[in-house]
């Protein structure tokens, strides 16, 4: 029996929390190489005796090359739990339906990592080449706007794979033409999540290991369905004024025939 009222709304919301933060906690839990090197990367910035620069870029660099293996398919299994929840699959088994998509699209996630990382590591060091010379420096801006570009595109990226059967490299040039076509929702999730990671590593970093993630992969995958219903539409829309003017077609070619 369902609870109403106060009560129910409370319960509602407990709901709420401990299915984000489960999901959450398996995101963090099987991202743990990644977030080492992080971490790392970042405290290395507080030592003293040596070029913090390098030290901090050697770090992320590490964490680009493990990120394809673990972050990416721990994050797409994440992604697909948010899509049944979005889609009104509320009472999901959360272990089972988290593990059964790490494991159904380890492979193309760990693919599109590994492109994501490529594409970030030569745009870095582009960046970083255009950055030091003086007299190239506003081109090191472009590479900075290109990878704003790719960093939002990686949200549609992990949305399309769990609800898409395509080749990887069709998912990672949609994932970039939807940013491109649809820069307002884009640009609404990049907002969004980039308000939970400031507030969750700067004001209260218990977000971090039980609800940032999954938060961020909600509103993200939640905005992609918004965007896919619309295409939808248009679609059927299309095919039934396409079905009406063959309908009117064969009519004229009927009555014709009877002349």
């Amino acid at each position: 029996m369902e609870m109403r009222g106060i009560m129910g709304g409370f319960y509602r919301l407990s709901e709420w929390i401990m299915r984000l933060a489960v999901i959450n906690l398996l995101w963090v839990v099987c991202s743990i190489p990644f977030a080492f090197l992080v971490l790392t990367a970042f405290l290395s910035t507080g030592i003293e005796n040596i070029d913090v620069a390098q030290s901090f870029f050697s770090w992320m660099f590490l964490a680009l090359v493990v990120a394809p293996f673990t972050l990416f398919p721990a994050t797409a299994a994440m992604f697909g739990v948010a899509r049944k929840w979005v889609m009104g699959d509320l009472d999901v088994p959360l272990f089972k339906t988290f593990f059964r998509n790490y494991k159904e699209n380890y492979v193309q996630s760990m693919v599109g990592g590994i492109l994501y990382a490529l594409l970030f590591a030569i745009m870095i060091v582009d960046y970083r080449v255009y950055m030091n010379n003086p007299s190239l420096q506003i081109v090191s801006y472009i590479f900075i706007g290109l990878m704003l570009l790719l960093s939002i595109s990686v949200f549609n990226f992990f949305s399309m794979v769990v609800h898409y059967h395509m080749k990887t490299f069709q998912l990672l040039k949609n994932a970039i033409l939807i940013t491109i076509g649809r820069p307002l929702r884009s640009f609404s999730t990049a907002i969004v999540a980039g308000f939970i990671l400031y507030i969750s590593f700067t004001k209260f970093t218990f977000l971090i290991p039980f609800f940032m993630g999954s938060v961020i992969a909600y509103f993200a995958f939640w905005n992609f369905y918004l965007v896919y219903q619309k295409v939808q539409l248009q679609l059927e829309e299309k095919n039934r004024l396409a079905e009406e003017e063959a309908d009117i077609v064969d009519t004229e070619l009927g009555d014709g025939a009877k002349k």
